[in-house]
């Protein structure tokens, strides 16, 4: 591995989809860095700091958004004289979006008044009126034909197919939530998945002429659903809940297919590999495990497909500082990570079956099916990884500091360290 010098950052970082460049806010400016050289290529002035960076899918446009002010600015690759600024005025902007044609920015105004889709070639711009949330609940078609956005009136809650070539309401229809947390069209485009709030355990499949095809509750009476994720391969929908399962469904029948449980305490027979963090070697006995971990930090759910859909890991809000990969070809535990400190991400290689952890120290952690491995990130002495990205060709790894960030070159997998012991 080969890391870059550390550099000055105040906010998001981000690699553009064609993984030439990266973007980076510093206070209210715009660096854009060639992954290559590491030289900055352009350098945009916004009105004031950057709070949120989208690259569009073409990698020529980027937006910020300065959500203080509010106000959203975009720049031009190609074109640095080239800008454009959305102001909804008293509506105000929480939260802006690309479309997939790169050529729409879609912002939501402050309480959810309305959806706007303002167009980089005109001034036209097309509005839907009560969209559910102001950062979720809006989902494209992979082909980028059609877009899925959730609304509420009348205390129901709706689905808005819109076309993205002409922005007309295709279709509408009213799905059978009480209070709809998220929608996700299928990697197939053939089906729009919608899970209710926590509070109600609903998880309901549509297609997009507004049959419900399938509805899914595990149990009642309880806390819910709190993540659901698609496969990259369109078969499996990944369902983890308040009951500490993961539940994976078939996309032939919407059956489950299996049943995973973070357990507290894990005992022989198990083929899974356990690796454990330790300063120094330690002898593990798998006879009886015990992962019951002391940090009570408050962590949202953690659910990450491979992109082969072969792997799945997850980590259990109770358990924050252990991370689960499971074997979905065989239906087992895979492995277990236990770290000494809260997991704060964890990324699966674009290209290749290969999970990279970061727990906030000045290490970074990595799995692959032949092993774990642990690598000291050299640009500072106090370099605490906090996030991570990959670029889009799994050639880099952007690693982030709460000031500085760095970015790892990735070839071949570094040789294992004594950091971490392993017994089978």
């Amino acid at each position: 591995m080969e890391f870059t010098e550390a550099y000055k950052q105040t906010g998001p970082c981000c690699f553009s989809p064609n993984a030439s460049y990266i973007a980076v806010a510093v206070d209210y400016r715009l660096v854009i860095r060639d992954t290559l050289s590491f030289k900055v290529v352009q350098l945009f002035s916004c009105l004031d700091k950057i709070s949120y960076i989208e690259w569009a899918l073409d990698s020529e446009y980027i937006l910020c958004g300065l959500y203080k002010r509010p106000m959203i600015q975009a720049w031009s690759l190609a074109q640095p004289e080239w800008t454009c600024k959305i102001d909804e005025g008293p509506a105000g902007i929480a939260y802006a979006r690309w479309s997939p044609d790169s050529r729409h920015i879609l912002t939501t105004s402050d309480f959810q008044l309305r959806l706007t889709v303002w167009s980089l070639l005109n001034t036209a711009c097309v509005h839907v009126q009560w969209p559910k949330h102001p950062s979720k609940g809006v989902s494209f078609t992979k082909d980028g034909q059609f877009a899925a956005i959730c609304t509420r009136r009348d205390c129901k809650d709706y689905i808005n197919l819109l076309s993205c070539h002409t922005w007309e309401i295709m279709g509408v229809f009213a799905v059978d939530t009480l209070d709809l947390a998220d929608t996700e069209w299928s990697p197939d485009d053939s089906a729009i998945v919608i899970w209710d709030s926590p509070l109600e355990y609903k998880v309901l499949i549509y297609s997009p002429d507004g049959r419900c095809l399938y509805k899914y509750q595990a149990y009642e009476s309880a806390l819910g659903v709190k993540s659901v994720s698609w496969s990259p391969c369109g078969q499996f929908l990944a369902v983890g809940s308040y009951d500490q399962m993961l539940r994976v469904l078939n996309h032939l029948t919407w059956k489950t297919f299996a049943e995973f449980m973070h357990l507290s305490t894990v005992r022989a027979p198990c083929c899974a590999a356990v690796f454990k963090e330790v300063d120094e070697p330690l002898l593990l006995d798998m006879s009886e495990l015990s992962l019951n971990d002391d940090f009570a930090e408050g962590n949202n759910g953690l659910m990450s497909w491979s992109n082969d859909s072969q792997y799945i890991c997850t980590r259990n809000d109770s358990m924050p500082s252990i991370l689960w990969i499971w074997d979905i070809r065989h239906l087992e535990l895979a492995a277990i990570l236990v770290q000494k400190d809260p997991i704060r991400a964890a990324v699966w290689d674009p290209t290749c079956t290969r999970l990279v952890v970061c727990t906030g120290s000045s290490h970074l952690y990595m799995w692959t099916p032949g092993g774990a491995y642990c690598v000291s990130i050299p640009p500072q002495p106090q370099f605490s990884i906090v996030d991570l990205k990959w670029n889009s060709d799994g050639s880099c790894l952007l690693l982030k500091d709460k000031e500085l960030f760095c970015c790892a070159a990735v070839a071949v997998l570094p040789e294992e360290s004594s950091e971490y012991s392993s017994d089978d």
